[in-house]
């Protein structure tokens, strides 16, 4: 067993008053593929920013490690959100901006933006205003730009949640691909059919709790534990 990415040590978050996630232990594996599920409200954008270091300050309890990365610090991650940011500069300088930003070497970043542009199809609209791609291509940019950094770590929060089935297939396309050159992925989904495409591994929240963390096959055949079954059965709101 490799020593894993990320550990959670019965951490929980609050946002004020209220619990977004109750105390609970994860780790995440080199080349895993999990998936997050759960209603809305369930926890799965707040599990995610937690996996990203992005909520220490709301940390209630428990403790967040990370493996240590090549220069120190912590492994190389990167996040895609459901609605990506983008900068009002040409799908080239997103990328370039992005290669800056991760300290790659100047004479890497022509490479490194040609390269991914081209993996996820985009290359021919190097030029054009990222702000006027369609929304499947500004998440197809959203990855090639987390991909170009090469983190051994993607976080992604409902990925195709504002896409058209054609642009859906083209990401899990993608997504089916960084997962079996070996990076790790964690995305969240309300889709049971995406997670049955996707993962390896299902982690099921409600009312941020942890309610079931197992292989997919066995998460799709079951049993499973009640809340984790009501879901799947389109019973929870």
């Amino acid at each position: 067993m490799t020593a894993p990415l990320i550990e959670l040590h019965d951490c929980a978050v609050h946002f004020g008053a209220t619990l977004a996630l109750a105390p609970l232990r994860l780790q995440l594996r080199r080349g895993e593929c999990v998936v997050l599920v759960g209603a809305n409200g369930s926890g799965k954008t707040t599990l995610l920013r937690l996996l990203h270091g992005q909520l220490a300050s709301r940390l209630t309890q428990g403790e967040r490690r990370a493996a240590p990365g090549a220069r120190g610090g912590e492994v190389a991650q990167a996040m895609v959100y459901q609605r990506p940011f983008l900068l009002r500069l040409s799908v080239w300088r997103n990328l370039k901006l992005a290669l800056w930003l991760a300290r790659v070497p100047r004479a890497q970043r022509d490479a490194r933006a040609r390269e991914a542009l081209q993996r996820v199809g985009l290359l021919a609209q190097r030029s054009q205003a990222a702000r006027a791609l369609s929304v499947g291509q500004q998440q197809r940019l959203a990855l090639a730009r987390a991909w170009a950094v090469r983190p051994q770590l993607l976080l992604l929060d409902e990925p195709t949640a504002n896409l058209d089935p054609a642009a859906t297939r083209e990401v899990e396309s993608l997504l089916h691909d960084f997962a079996a050159a070996g990076l790790t992925v964690v995305l969240s989904t309300h889709h049971l059919g995406q997670a049955r495409r996707l993962a390896q591994r299902v982690l099921c929240l409600d009312a941020g709790r942890v309610v079931a963390d197992l292989p997919a096959q066995r998460f799709f055949e079951g049993p499973l534990p009640d809340a984790a079954a009501r879901f799947v059965q389109g019973e929870l709101p």
